[in-house]
């Protein structure tokens, strides 16, 4: 809980933190009894990173600072504990030793672990316990500069964000802009630490963008050159600006040595190393060591010196060369940068030897073997930190003694500035120190020179000092010469600026070659375009030409083969075992197959076509329309001329209407009409302008039920032979009475045959209703062709169809005598639309009619799939009673169920005592009643343990839990608990016609392995195998009548996990047939004294039968479709008796489709589907029941 508040309250936390200065010290001793002591917490790291922060390398520099204070004057009135935990740079040991420290034993301030992943947790319990946190070592990480979120935390070490955004401002004064970033891989990822913090502020940095174009590790190891060389390739192709962060002085040396390897030490070259250790160019492994032979300025060996020398020495001080360091001042110089050289020199020599000393008094093996080693690299931020805490105590002791308990008063109060071991301290006012950082290069003289001065505080910015006055002292190794970000002639050496010969010369020597070249060219492209324009034109009038070879005739008629069409019937696909035939439905077309699909054809006489010919059939194949029937080529390499149109399934209408076995509604008529109008209107418009064949066996319709117009276009061609008289019944009078042939009519003639067509539509009968009529087709020619006011025109009798009188109206317009009184095609559209009776095509019209004709499948529907729902969530019921709930999902996909072993489970067996002489005084039924009212209850105790029932035998009853659901070791728990609500019931049972008689059991419990399964295809049952059955019977067996008999493996599983909760007993060693001389055991009852409230889990019968009460009305409620419990039994359905739903009356009888019954099919699907798959299995047969009335 605590932990849950403490981040809770931190992340609103907002100190606020005022700047003070240090008060005048006092050096008056304290006396003993007023001396207060402060107990110091350090968490410290013992064997990891040991040269860089390891405790028996740096904890001597705590006495050093306590010993620097007292004769600097200071913490007079103060003595020290020093108390060490170890976190090994581990999280979570790091929150324990927090935790120890803070919580449990409250010191007055923390020294937080030298690594930054325990520091961060130790810094937010710091703020939570409000106490003041000391940071030295490896913590450098910008989020330790964030004093909202760590209030109490100190830290003398620089961050690397400052060193970050004091990079950013180096590249902007050198214009680079495009860098790579390596870093050291590091088990605490201290270097890679740095190079996010880098990565940040070349984010963040406003005033100049810069893009990091490689960002990877290097390994520090050496046996891994090749992924080192991989990495630097893949540098030296993107950029020559590179920011390694490289700490330690082998890794250093084999970066010098790979560059060198990879030629990356050119004037292109810039290395930036990066470091927070004031080491330089210099190395430094453990401790302060004194170069002897090649020093730099700052006393320390540089890093391209071993002893004794590899070979590499020259070629890496090479190397150094194109080296820059920023890093922070050089501390380690033993006579400049420190005040107190003396001081230094014996805290250099002393450190080691001081660890053992109290206060702080390490007595690790570590500890006693460092006394003559140097100190850590960071030992002088161990002894500058603490010494800066003195000095904040010594200052609130001299102004205000009170707040030494404030953790926030002796926060503010280390925000000063003194001299320490690593130069100068000065603490800002988020208690994170302000960086000095120096950028070193070397000079002609191989020794590390500083050019330039950076500070950057998080909160004041930038300050740049310059060390130079001319910026090519910087470059001394580079000529002089300022790098720059991307190399004249590019990363990889293939850019380099061009001469004008090289540039041009090419183009001045092919120019002559060009000129020459273009006229043959010229020429060449004339004749190519030439024949480009012969192969578009083979090519179009391929288009429309189909060889004759390539039109087949369809297979002759087989009776078991053939399938007669109807207007009821839909189309089918041609496959080879099942040929279609088009009996009676293109009475005035031949049909063949074109490429597996059928097609309509119509004969012609060959003649002669010119190429006005072929461009008229090219532009006839690209006429298309919704109701005209696509032209696809003519065949004309065969005796005669073959015109070829798309197949439309269901035949002319003049075959439709002349079948007389359907009918159709108003509708249907009135779209009909529409469509050969529309069609009319879109030839009218056309090229052709005019159709000049329109009668009813040239309107076509398709699947759809969609009249197109077809045979147009032809009028070149010779008619297939002469023309039949029959079809002047379509033509206008002014075509029968000239000497026009019937591609020269004009548009009012089609006018005039659309509307004889329309009264075919209407009357429903063939065009002058030939058949009923007396008058022979000459006759009526001849009194068309000789016309007058009464000229006679066919009959409009709708035989009782409610027909638009306009329409009639319109179609009597059509036909009139004067063709200049007929209406054209687009006003006759026009007139069509406004009298559209509703909106919508002719396919909707159908499936509203037959949606209306299916409304009251979908009641049906509904009403079996709630039985069918209702009855299999019995049967699911009832499966779940006798199988695991796993196993009978398995056996319902259809899945085998292999035998699962089970390492630990415990079975019971119980066995009702004189079951035979109880039996005696009973009649069957009373027997049966007994058990079944003793069993019943059994079941529901059951279902309150994790126990499953595995089957009952007469008076036998056979439990097990820890399978099929493993419960770890819970299962002997829920046998024993099982077992004493038995005997509890079993007390307060009553026989109802046995008063005085009492029900005792005999129990045996036994623990062990276990192997389940499935037995048997016939009424299968879920069975256990193994000895573990075997023994729990036997105890069973050998048991005492209301007594639980333990096995020696049941009580010492119940033993070991729940001890002291059972009273039990040994019963000594029985003899149990096959298994020989065994210990068993007894157990009585619960140990309330230490089951707590669990002694309430005793069975209470009456409880029992008011939750059987509750399940019982939770079963009725499940009846009406409410969910039911898995193991509820099934009950009888409350609606069974309730009277039948009202279904919905059927849909009128339509005039346009006979009566037809509903598809028994779907009744008999709708038994069989689930309540998942019940809407879309109904959709899917109300498709069929749409297609099949089509």
């Amino acid at each position: 809980m605590e932990h849950l508040i403490f981040l809770l309250i931190f992340g609103g936390y907002s100190p606020s933190i005022a700047q003070i200065t240090s008060s005048t010290t006092t050096t008056t001793p304290v006396p003993a009894a007023n001396r207060r002591t402060i107990r110091v917490g350090v968490a410290a790291v013992q064997s990891t990173e040991l040269d860089s922060i390891g405790w028996p390398m740096s904890g001597g520099a705590i006495n050093l600072a306590i010993q620097k204070l007292r004769d600097d004057g200071f913490i007079a009135a103060f003595d020290f504990e020093i108390n060490v935990n170890y976190t090994e740079c581990d999280r979570s040991l790091g929150a324990a030793v927090g935790m120890e420290f803070m919580r449990t034993k409250k010191y007055d301030v923390v020294i937080g672990a030298p690594c930054q992943d325990p520091m961060e947790i130790m810094a937010t319990m710091a703020t939570y316990y409000t106490t003041p946190l000391l940071a030295w070592g490896l913590v450098t990480d910008s989020k330790f500069t964030d004093a909202e979120r760590y209030p109490y935390l100190t830290n003398i070490m620089a961050n690397s964000l400052s060193l970050g955004f004091s990079l950013v401002k180096l590249f902007e004064m050198m214009d680079w802009d495009r860098v790579a970033l390596l870093y050291e891989t590091s088990p605490q990822d201290y270097p890679l630490s740095i190079i996010n913090d880098v990565e940040t502020a070349i984010n963040e940095y406003e005033d100049y963008s810069v893009n990091v174009v490689v960002k990877q590790a290097v390994p520090s190891g050496d046996l891994n050159d090749a992924q080192y060389i991989s990495v630097l390739n893949r540098i030296k192709s993107r950029c020559r600006i590179v920011v390694a962060v490289i700490q330690t002085a082998t890794p250093r040396r084999k970066y010098l040595r790979m560059i060198t390897e990879q030629n990356m030490v050119s004037d292109e070259y810039v290395h930036i190393w990066l470091g927070l250790r004031s080491i330089g160019f210099g190395k430094q492994s453990a401790g302060l060591t004194k170069c002897e032979l090649n020093c730099l300025s700052s006393g320390l060996t540089p890093v391209w010196e071993v002893s004794p020398d590899d070979g590499w020495n020259e070629r890496a001080k090479l190397a150094a060369t194109r080296l820059l360091v920023m890093d922070l001042p050089e501390t380690m110089d033993l006579s400049t940068d420190v005040p107190d050289v003396n001081y230094l020199n014996t805290f250099t020599s002393q450190c080691g030897a001081q660890v053992v000393n109290p206060p702080v008094s390490c007595e690790t093996e570590q500890c006693k073997n460092a006394s003559t080693s140097p100190p850590s690299a960071f030992a002088r931020s161990l002894h500058d930190v603490f010494y800066l805490y003195g000095l904040a105590i010594t200052n609130i002791y001299n102004t205000n003694p009170v707040n030494l308990a404030n953790g926030q008063a002796i926060n503010d109060a280390m925000q000063l500035t003194f001299a320490g071991l690593t130069g100068e301290v000065s603490i800002n006012a988020n208690n994170t120190r302000v960086p000095k950082l120096m950028l070193y290069a070397l000079n002609e003289n191989y020794d590390q020179a500083s050019f330039m001065n950076l500070t950057y505080s998080l909160d004041g910015g930038a300050s740049v000092s310059l060390g130079y006055t001319n910026e090519a002292s910087l470059w001394f190794w580079y000529n002089g010469k300022r790098p720059l970000t991307i190399p004249i002639c590019g990363f990889l050496g293939t850019e380099c600026p061009q001469t004008f010969v090289d540039q041009y010369g090419a183009l001045v020597f092919s120019i002559g070659g060009v000129l020459a070249l273009a006229m043959l060219f010229l020429i060449t492209c004339f004749f190519y375009v030439l024949r480009q324009r012969k192969l578009e034109r083979d090519r179009i009038d391929a288009e429309w030409q189909i060889p004759l070879v390539k039109l087949q005739v369809p297979p002759k008629r087989e009776k078991e083969r053939m399938s007669k069409r109807s207007i009821q019937s839909g189309p089918s696909n041609i496959t080879d075992t099942s040929k279609m035939t088009f009996d009676n439905t293109f009475s005035n077309y031949s049909i063949f197959y074109l490429d597996k699909e059928p097609v309509l054809s119509t004969a012609h006489p060959a003649s002669n076509l010119d190429r006005t010919d072929y461009d008229t059939f090219v532009k006839l194949r690209k006429l298309d329309h919704d109701n005209i029937n696509k032209f696809v080529g003519l065949s004309i390499d065969g005796a005669e001329y073959l015109a070829v149109w798309k197949m439309c399934m269901r035949g002319s209408l003049q075959d439709i209407i002349g079948q007389g076995n359907f009918s159709i509604d108003p509708f249907f008529m009135f779209c009909v009409i529409r469509d050969m109008a529309e069609g009319l209107k879109y030839l009218h418009n056309s090229f052709l302008h005019v159709h000049a064949n329109l009668r009813s066996g040239t309107v076509l319709i398709n699947e759809s039920w969609q009249a197109k117009l077809t045979d147009f276009g032809l009028g070149n061609l010779a008619e297939e032979k002469k023309p039949m008289k029959r079809r002047q019944l379509w033509m206008a009078p002014e075509v029968i009475r000239g000497t026009l042939l019937p591609h020269q009519v004009e548009k009012p003639a089609d006018i005039y045959s659309l509307a004889i067509i329309a009264s075919e539509v209407l009357t429903r009968k063939e065009a002058w209703n030939m058949s009923e009529r007396k008058d022979t087709v000459d006759e009526i020619v001849y009194r068309i062709k000789k016309g007058g006011p009464n000229s006679i025109r066919p009959d409009l009798d709708m035989d009782g169809v409610e027909i638009n009188h306009s329409l009639l109206v319109l179609i009597r317009d059509c036909w009139s005598e004067d063709p200049t009184d007929r209406p054209g095609a687009d006003i006759i559209c026009n007139l069509l639309k406004n009298m559209m009776p509703k909106k919508g095509n002719l396919m909707d019209h159908v499936f509203n009619i037959l949606e209306d004709y299916t409304t009251n499948l979908e009641v049906e529907v509904e009403d079996r799939t709630k039985e069918l729902t209702a009855e299999k969530k019995k049967a699911d019921v009832l499966l779940g009673r006798m199988l695991p709930k796993q196993v009978a999902e398995r056996l319902k996909q259809g899945q085998t169920v292999e035998p699962e072993g089970f390492d630990s489970v415990t079975v019971f067996f119980s066995d009702v005592v004189k079951f035979t002489q109880l039996s005696q005084k009973c009649s069957p039924f009373q027997v049966v009643n007994l058990l079944n009212d003793l069993y019943s209850n059994f079941d529901a105790i059951i279902e309150e343990h994790g126990v499953y029932k595995v089957e009952s035998i007469g008076d036998g009853y056979l439990c097990v839990s820890g399978l099929p659901q493993r419960n770890g070791n819970a299962h002997i728990k829920c046998i024993v608990e099982l077992s004493l609500d038995f005997m509890a019931y079993c007390k307060a049972f009553k026989i109802p016609h046995l008063p005085r008689e009492k029900v005792e059991l005999r129990v045996g419990v036994n623990s062990g392995p276990c192997v389940a399964g499935v037995v048997g295809l016939s009424m299968p049952r879920y069975c256990l195998f193994g000895d573990t059955v075997n023994t729990a019977s036997r105890m069973e067996s050998n048991g005492k009548p209301s007594h639980i008999h333990l096995s020696a493996a049941a009580y010492t599983l119940l033993m070991k996990h729940y001890p002291n909760q059972y009273n039990t007993a040994s019963r000594g060693d029985v003899i149990i047939k096959g298994k020989g001389v065994m210990e068993t055991f007894w157990v009585f009852e619960r140990n309330n004294q230490f089951m707590g409230n669990s002694s309430n889990m005793a069975y209470n019968p009456e409880n029992k039968k008011k939750q059987k009460n509750d399940d019982e009305d939770v079963d009725d409620e499940s009846s009406d479709g409410s969910s039911r419990a898995p193991n509820t039994p099934p009950m009888h359905d409350v609606n069974a008796n309730s009277p039948p739903r009202q279904r919905k009356p059927g849909p009128p009888s339509s005039p346009t489709f006979s009566k037809r019954s509903v598809s028994p099919i779907l009744e008999e699907k709708a038994r069989e589907i689930h309540n998942e798959e019940t809407e879309a299995l109904y959709r899917q047969f109300r498709r069929q029941e749409t297609l099949a009335l089509m």
